[in-house]
């Protein structure tokens, strides 16, 4: 049976997919707009890149050791199971042809694959939005979905280089989320893209690669992620002296924002999109 549709006071979801309506279709443009602006303050490049990623890609940063429980697939029907009838609400394992691409779980991921095999002779800022998806346990309303909207602005270059750029996104934010009135905290937390008995694992246990922006205690909203060479190595990216690149990006997940604002803030939808706006 399917889940219950949920009620938001922006959206409709169900089973971890949601339907924005006209006032939170509004409000997610005046946050584009707001993250946009930041990125074009630092210099980013704005790009988009395709709708799915090859497997053999994320097998280069052991995606799917790191990430089983994420992982969604996209394949075609087998000749044979084309001819079959019914309505059943999902197709049999065996009916699907072996899976070469994989839905996206991160917008920054393609920035990393697309400039493989380059040396990076200045830091390169690239901006980018994407529609990502991750299996999870339970889904709760805009708070926890199947699929979502993640805009993230990445920065690829030297290591202080990139510190820098993180640096100045934790200030910025902090400084928004005060000068709004929302109360975030931020909190120590882990991504891992490493072995966990390795040498970058312990060091990740000392010192945070990851930091998020927790509303509500639970809710995180943003993040801000240092990927260390971890990147730079997989996907051969360079820097002048031969040196694999550093890399590192700051992500805004889109539905959640609209879930704590429009949670938190007693307001009309106009004068939310208002107070929201500006830099």
């Amino acid at each position: 049976m399917p889940s219950p549709i949920s009620a938001d006071p922006a959206a409709r979801t169900r089973d971890g997919l949601a339907t924005l309506g006209p006032e939170a279709v509004a409000l997610r443009t005046a946050l584009e707009e707001l993250f946009t602006s930041w990125a074009a303050d630092c210099g980013a490049q704005a790009r988009l890149y395709p709708p799915l990623m090859r497997v053999e890609d994320l097998h280069r940063i052991d995606y799917f050791q790191n990430f089983p429980h994420l992982a969604i697939t996209g394949s075609g029907l087998r000749p044979e199971a084309l001819e079959k009838q019914g309505r059943e609400p999902a197709i049999p394992a065996g009916d699907l042809l072996d899976a070469s691409y994989a839905l996206p779980s991160a917008a920054c991921y393609n920035v990393y694959f697309d400039r493989a095999g380059t040396e990076v002779a200045e830091p390169l800022k690239v901006t980018t939005v994407a529609t990502c998806f991750r299996r999870e346990d339970h889904y709760d309303g805009l708070r926890r979905l199947l699929g979502f909207s993640m805009r993230e602005i990445v920065c690829v270059g030297d290591r202080e280089s990139v510190l820098a750029h993180l640096a100045e996104f934790k200030t910025r934010l902090l400084e928004y989320f005060t000068r709004i009135g929302l109360p975030v905290e931020v909190e120590a937390a882990s991504d891992p893209f490493f072995d966990s008995g390795g040498a970058r694992a312990l060091m990740s246990q000392l010192f945070p690669t990851k930091e998020e922006f927790v509303f509500g205690g639970s809710l995180a909203i943003a993040s801000v992620n240092f990927h260390r060479n971890f990147f730079g190595e997989r996907c051969d990216l360079r820097l002048p002296d031969g040196s694999p690149a550093f890399s590192g990006c700051v992500a805004f997940g889109i539905e959640r924002w609209i879930s704590a604002l429009t949670g938190h803030f007693d307001l009309s939808p106009e004068a939310l999109r208002e107070h929201v706006g500006g830099t």
